[in-house]
C-alpha cells in the first residue's frame, strides 16, 4: 500500500479553489481524465456515483468513482473519493479545503493506493515511492496553478 498526505496554501479564495472539484472543471485539474458522467444521486452529496474515464498513453481505463464524503461549509471544504482502478488497485483519495484568510486556502491532498490482487500488490511493491511523490506534488502545483487563473 501506498499513502501520502501533502499540503500547500493557495494564494486564492477558497470558493475559487472548491469550484476546481467540481464535475464542470474537473478536467482543468486532472487533464487525463476523458470522461467524467455523473449517474447516480447529486455532485453535491455522499454517495453520488460518476463514471471516468482515464487516459495514459494509448491506454484508457473506465470505472466508477464513489464521492465518499462531501463537506461544504463555509470555512472548510471536504470531497473524499474511491475507485478501483484495472480491477488491481483501490485508490482513495481527499481533497481537504480550509479558509485561512479571505485570500489564502490551505488545500491538504492525501491518499491511498491499495493492492487488491496479487498483480496489483506486485506492480506497487514494485513501483518507485519518488514517483508516487512526484505525482502527488505535481498535483498539488496544479490545482495551485488553476486556482491562480
Amino acid at each position: 500500500m501506498i499513502q501520502w498526505k501533502e499540503d500547500i496554501t493557495i494564494a486564492a479564495h477558497i470558493d475559487k479553489v472548491w469550484e476546481l472539484f467540481s464535475d464542470q472543471h474537473i478536467r482543468r485539474i486532472m487533464p487525463k481524465v476523458e470522461e467524467h458522467a455523473l449517474i447516480e444521486k447529486n455532485e453535491m452529496e455522499a454517495g453520488a456515483k460518476h463514471r471516468q474515464t482515464y487516459r495514459e498513453g494509448k491506454r484508457a481505463e473506465t470505472y466508477i468513482v464513489e464521492t465518499l464524503v462531501y463537506e461544504d461549509l463555509q470555512d472548510k471544504k471536504r470531497k473524499k473519493i474511491r475507485f478501483v482502478l484495472g480491477n488491481a488497485f483501490e485508490v482513495t483519495l481527499s481533497f481537504t479545503l480550509h479558509k485561512l484568510d479571505p485570500a489564502h486556502t490551505q488545500f491538504i491532498y492525501e491518499g491511498q493506493n491499495l493492492g487488491v490482487n496479487f498483480v496489483g500488490r506486485a506492480m506497487l511493491k514494485l513501483g518507485s515511492q519518488k514517483s508516487n511523490n512526484q505525482s502527488v506534488q505535481d498535483f498539488l502545483q496544479r490545482v495551485e496553478q488553476e486556482a491562480m487563473k
